[in-house]
């Protein structure tokens, strides 16, 4: 993969319902999920930028920036200037209506 896919570029929301075996599938953050005391998320922009959203107090979205880079693959190596633990995603499958990625680290 030369260049990520263009679908990966938004907001992204855990569906943690249609995760199966190691994979977390993540939809559009307009997807019509079911009630759910929050969900975590990321979103992905152009320029390298990223923000992982974890659940904060009272289950609501906290905001952690980050950066993305694209590596071999399939790879996506996430930094977060040690704020975070870094991680790398595997890209499983991405379109317009799903992420689906394997956490490697």
């Amino acid at each position: 993969m030369g260049e990520p896919p263009s679908g990966l570029f938004r907001s992204w929301l855990h569906s943690y319902e249609e995760d199966h075996e190691d994979v977390r599938v993540y939809r559009p953050d307009d997807f019509p999920f079911p009630p759910a005391r929050g969900r975590r998320g990321m979103e992905f922009a152009p320029d390298g930028t990223f923000v992982d959203h974890p659940l904060g107090r009272g289950d609501a979205p906290g905001a952690v920036p980050g950066r993305w880079r694209l590596v071999p693959d399939h790879r996506i190596e996430i930094t977060f200037g040690g704020a975070r633990p870094d991680r790398e995603l595997e890209i499983v499958r991405c379109g317009t209506d799903v992420l689906q990625v394997r956490r490697l680290t």
